[in-house]
């Protein structure tokens, strides 16, 4: 067992501090100091969708206690579960995920996070860790530049020296997340995978960082130019951020991993690019041939009848706007249709799927669909200029 290691490497600019302790409740965009308002090259549509899992009525009773209605990671949970989902209702269960725009809209972070259920055994509820891991990564994207610092050359010199903030990697923001972890009293114990892509509006550029099976793709036109390899200890048993309790003699055979473990990817974007993270409910389930077609379907359902911008459900009862344009309606139906299909591909037990052929590699027998949760989030990529 290694020990979580520091992470101190944050790239500051034009004057030595370290990096901000944000407040716990910090949910918006704070701007204290001119920013520069360089034109955006790229736009990205972004739709999520999950669905969790259904609860065993026998399985151990938790001994840790759940956030309370008013703790900030409680308000948080809500509001991102308050978006429109397909009638799928904001049962996640030991998933979570965040969208964050990130400082001066310099482009958008997305993270995704599991929580490892064999914590369950120990009394330890496993959803705990993975929505204080994402609450605490959405902070610090919020605050973070996806690149250098932007400096406009057409504002005066002390403008310029006022622009705020630090270039926020994806593996930085990961490591800053699981630091907030380590700190939040609520969170007794747990670990959790993380997937985490910053998204470049002024360059296009992608940056990704995944600890664990969790992880990302992305289609280009009818192919898959990447996808993301996942990380693991042994079969089932992936790399994953942890949160060790004081008694930790009870808890034997814990993994705890650090972020700098994280693989990392990078590379260019172009129009029309489909990015998806995933939770492993999906890519133990579904192939990646078959995200393809999904993709494919729903491009040519919206370039023939495109439905209207609605989202849906009761959509006046949800306080989270985010379908504006014909665009966002596809990604977000694209996201909804992943998670459709893969919860229909983990309960067929006639099925071959990416779990059971991983299961033959290692000598064991599985038949059919693994049931999980299952997470997604889908962005489409769009140039302006």
């Amino acid at each position: 067992m290694r020990p979580a290691q520091p992470w101190n490497t944050l790239r500051q600019v034009h004057r030595a501090k370290q990096c901000p302790q944000l407040p716990l409740n910090s949910c918006s965009r704070i701007h204290s100091r001119p920013m520069s308002s360089l034109p955006r090259p790229y736009r990205f549509h972004i739709g999520a969708s999950w669905a969790g899992k259904a609860v065993d009525p026998r399985g151990r009773q938790l001994n840790t206690k759940p956030l309370g209605k008013d703790h900030p990671v409680a308000i948080w949970r809500e509001h991102v579960l308050s978006r429109p989902n397909g009638g799928g209702g904001k049962h996640i269960g030991e998933d979570f995920f965040y969208i964050q725009e990130m400082r001066n809209q310099s482009g958008i972070s997305l993270g995704i996070a599991d929580g490892v259920g064999g914590w369950i055994d120990s009394g330890v509820d496993p959803s705990l860790f993975s929505q204080t891991l994402m609450y605490h990564a959405h902070r610090y994207a919020q605050q973070g530049w996806v690149g250098e610092p932007e400096i406009d050359p057409t504002q005066d010199y002390a403008e310029r020296e006022q622009v705020e903030g630090w270039e926020l990697t994806p593996m930085e923001c990961m490591s800053l997340a699981h630091g907030g972890v380590l700190r939040e009293r609520s969170v007794v114990a747990g670990s959790s995978t993380a997937c985490i892509v910053n998204l470049n509006a002024s360059t296009g550029s992608l940056r990704a960082a995944n600890l664990g099976d969790s992880g990302f793709c992305i289609i280009r036109s009818s192919s898959v130019i990447h996808f993301q390899a996942p990380q693991t200890h042994y079969f089932n048993c992936p790399r994953q951020l942890t949160k060790i309790p004081f008694n930790a003699r009870l808890f034997g055979g814990v993994c705890n991993d650090s972020a700098t473990d994280a693989d990392t990817h990078e590379t260019k974007l172009i129009d029309g690019d489909i990015v998806i993270l995933f939770t492993d409910g999906l890519s133990d389930n579904v192939f990646p041939s078959e995200l393809i077609s999904i993709c494919s379907l729903v491009s040519r359902q919206y370039a023939h009848s495109p439905p209207p911008l609605t989202p849906a459900g009761d959509s006046s009862k949800q306080d989270y706007k985010f379908i504006r344009t014909e665009e966002d309606a596809q990604v977000q139906t694209i996201a909804e249709r992943i998670v459709n299909y893969a919860q229909l591909c983990m309960n067929n037990k006639k099925r071959v799927t990416p779990f059971e052929r991983a299961a033959a590699r290692e000598g064991m027998y599985f038949r059919g669909g693994k049931i999980d949760d299952v997470t997604v989030i889908a962005a489409m990529v769009r140039e302006t200029l």
